[in-house]
């Protein structure tokens, strides 16, 4: 697992780099065709067709892989036969193939080979790539894939190089140190999987040119200040101007230090401490 630099061999190669996909069990073979969903691209658009992101479409085709999000098949030992590369994700997945045949994807820990045995249960050892109630975690281990609620699926810390870390558990509940600084508590019948999800240096990747954006379905953003005032509150002006007010979204909402948390959200009471926020290029610590 690191990262490969281009040769400056054009002006679109230099500076560039990828992963170099070192931790791939076999590059040339194909996903699991059981496994695999078609796609259809949104381009930022609701089921109403609607744009609520915008810069978004084109972009290479795809086809979904199904992550087993749950691990709810339990006491049921399974191999690790290959670690694969997903281009909907940023990390890597793992294709496991059960004792009784079942095949799986999940997601790849940081440390898990092909090979390595998997189990997911309420008493299985806490070993890299189980999965498991948070209370059955020792506490201080790093997980990842954790459940916000019993049988939902994972839902926090699944992108490349993530982890939670197990603080403690008090009357049912667990506390997580999320990586935003975040502390908070989660039902410990939740499950979670230990370790921290691989390809860490993901966020090294230097793009490089504006084409390869285009091959993720990233298509160009324009500036505020450069649009008409009738599309952008900082828009308009005589020649180039600066905006004349805060930085914003297109909607006006403030883009540097503004709340975008909902002050009646429900999950509010979870949250033991708010996370970090960057001001001035001081960190400040949130506290409820």
């Amino acid at each position: 697992m690191g990262i490969r630099k281009f040769k400056p061999t054009s002006a679109g190669r230099r500076g560039g780099s990828e992963s170099d996909f070192s931790e791939i069990t076999d590059r040339k073979k194909k996903p699991e065709k059981s496994l695999l969903r078609p796609m259809v691209r949104g381009s930022g658009r609701n089921n109403q067709g609607v744009i609520t992101s915008r810069c978004r479409g084109g972009g290479h085709k795809r086809r979904y892989r199904l992550i087993d999000f749950k691990r709810r098949k339990d006491d049921v030992s399974a191999v690790v036969v290959s670690i694969e590369y997903d281009p909907n994700r940023s990390c890597r997945i793992a294709l496991l193939n059960y004792e009784d045949g079942v095949k799986a994807y999940i997601l790849a820990p940081d440390g898990l080979k092909a090979g390595d045995a998997v189990i997911s249960g309420e008493n299985v050892e806490a070993r890299v790539g189980n999965s498991m109630p948070l209370s059955s975690i020792p506490l201080g281990m790093d997980v990842h894939n954790i459940e916000m609620q019993p049988n939902h699926g994972g839902q926090m810390c699944r992108s490349a190089g993530t982890k939670a870390t197990l603080m403690a558990r008090e009357k049912g509940w667990a506390q997580l140190l999320l990586p935003s600084g975040e502390i908070r508590r989660i039902s410990d019948k939740c499950r979670a999987t230990v370790g921290a999800i691989g390809n860490a240096d993901h966020m090294n990747i230097e793009i490089g040119k504006a084409g390869r954006a285009r091959w993720m379905g990233r298509r160009p953003h324009v500036r505020g200040v450069a649009q008409n005032p009738v599309a952008h509150p900082m828009g308009g002006g005589e020649g180039r101007s600066s905006g004349g007010r805060h930085p914003c979204s297109r909607t006006g909402k403030l883009s540097k230090g503004g709340n975008t948390r909902k002050p009646r959200k429900t999950s509010n009471r979870s949250i033991i401490r708010r996370r970090r926020t960057v001001r001035n290029g001081q960190k400040i610590l949130k506290v409820k």
